[in-house]
């Protein structure tokens, strides 16, 4: 992801700082404990766990270097502030399919968030941005590699997902 703003939800950040916090105090010193056991072995430059552990640690840099990047470029957007009836970042959609009259829901989230399984489409997703704008009762005309689906914006609203994970309320 290049320089910029990254917008995000409340939920996407928290993630970010668990995984983070996850990557810090549990997979680095796992990692560590890899590469003694590996360097006990002997000769480092035919030690194939040595090398393969040295890669993963590695990666595990990388990645916190990635997540820390993102924090500090997070926009947290609060979603549960949003209202409206026109669908923007954050927004809920259900959309009803012009031509099979099934009805699907999305979420407009940022691109770390997004979740095909939960139905969270990026924000800079070909649906999210043919949705970016409308109303309720507009029209969507969605261009994909299957050919282009028209969906009609049956509602938009505003909420915080179900979180597994968040403590629970006191």
């Amino acid at each position: 992801m290049s320089g910029g703003n990254i917008p995000m939800t409340p939920h996407g950040l928290r993630k970010l700082k668990e995984e983070l916090k996850h990557l810090q105090t549990v997979e680095r010193l796992k990692i560590s404990r890899e590469i003694e056991v590996a360097r006990a072995h002997g000769d480092l430059r035919e030690n194939a766990e040595y090398h393969a552990a040295k890669e993963k640690q590695s990666h595990i840099e990388g990645r916190i270097l990635d997540i820390n990047d993102w924090i500090a470029r997070a926009e947290v957007i609060d979603t549960s502030k949003l209202k409206g009836d026109a669908v923007v970042f954050g927004a809920t959609v259900v959309l009803k399919d012009a031509e099979t009259d099934k009805a699907v829901t999305y979420r407009i989230v940022g691109e770390l968030e997004a979740d095909i399984k939960k139905r969270w489409l990026a924000v800079t997703s070909p649906v999210a941005r043919a949705l970016i704008g409308k109303k309720v009762g507009d029209t969507a005309l969605v261009r994909s590699p299957g050919g282009e689906r028209e969906y009609e914006i049956e509602e938009v609203r505003f909420e915080d997902p179900p979180d597994e994970e968040a403590p629970p309320a006191s």
